[in-house]
């Protein structure tokens, strides 16, 4: 593992505790207004809060030399389509955890969200992606961490499920397309459009739905939607993009899920909601599911030194 994929991984675990901590504040938002208008005001937020942050980088970066001009055309419809369509990906998924939630429990709705984790390597087999034995044990480890951390009772599929079952797609394509874009354009942008198309796709649903908050529903959940909107998917999503340039979609699943550890951890820190040793152990077993996937990195970086050393 070299130092860019160690930083790389770093961040994803950043994104993972700015996710779970996150939704603490979604469910006080969520009680103000419906999904869908959560939803764009909080990536309204989102796309709003990165734009000092391109104008701040384009500054630094300057008038840029020359041959600019010849890949600007190429480059800035790359980064238009990869945006929109990013943005697409990730309203629908958001749009139907939302919607889903309404009809199940949280703790379903955890566990089958991040089943992500067991879609992004199988969708790698039809990329030609080769992925090393221990990567598919982790995943078996994550699935079983998250069911001892967020499943309680037996076990049933309804409207509710259904709909986040379907959401797990969505992050799967999610975390896909941006593997795809996220090497071929500047990732602070393409996050900034994400959530501007993602805040007017949930500007559209909510004028269908009818159900568009007052002045006081929004002055009421303005510290969710900030939080929510500049950390979780400002900052968040931002972060996944420009790590993921890094770290192999597989890996960077595994390691975003750990959002369902910081989700339960943050509930019960700062919700004072019960901890059972269930809970913890399906925390240490997802923990050790994310050490045993980056072991093929490591176990790789440890020969490639020592085949160094000896050229030395």
């Amino acid at each position: 593992m070299n130092k860019k994929q160690f930083t790389s991984n770093l961040l994803l675990v950043l994104v993972a505790l700015i996710w779970g901590t996150a939704f603490v504040f979604q469910a006080m938002g969520g009680d103000s207004m419906s999904a869908y208008a959560f939803n764009a005001l909080r990536s309204l937020a989102a796309g709003i809060a990165l734009l000092p942050v391109i104008a701040i980088s384009a500054a630094k970066r300057g008038t840029g030399s020359e041959e600019r001009p010849k890949t600007d055309a190429k480059s800035r419809r790359t980064l238009i389509i990869g945006g929109v369509i990013v943005g697409t990906v990730l309203a629908v998924a958001s749009a139907l955890q939302q919607l889903g939630i309404n009809d199940t429990t949280v703790g379903k709705a955890g566990f089958i969200t991040a089943l992500y984790i067991v879609f992004v390597p199988i969708c790698g087999i039809f990329q030609k992606r080769k992925l090393h034995f221990t990567i598919w044990i982790s995943v078996l480890l994550g699935v079983i961490g998250l069911y001892f951390l967020c499943m309680k009772g037996g076990f049933s599929l309804q409207k509710g499920d259904a709909l986040v079952l379907l959401c797990a797609f969505g992050y799967t394509a999610h975390i896909l397309v941006i593997d795809h874009f996220s090497p071929k354009v500047d990732g602070v942008k393409m996050s900034c459009i994400q959530f501007f198309v993602c805040s007017a796709l949930s500007a559209v649903f909510m004028l269908i739905d009818g159900d568009i908050p007052s002045w006081q529903d929004i002055a009421d959940a303005i510290i969710p939607i900030l939080y929510t909107g500049v950390m979780s998917s400002g900052v968040g999503y931002t972060l996944q993009i420009i790590a993921q340039k890094n770290t192999a979609p597989a890996v960077a699943s595994l390691l975003m899920s750990l959002e369902s550890v910081f989700a339960a951890l943050a509930g019960w820190v700062i919700l004072k909601e019960t901890f059972t040793g269930r809970e913890f152990a399906g925390c240490a077993i997802m923990f050790g599911a994310i050490v045993l996937a980056q072991l093929p990195d490591l176990i790789a970086a440890a020969k490639a030194k020592k085949a160094n050393g000896k050229k030395a």
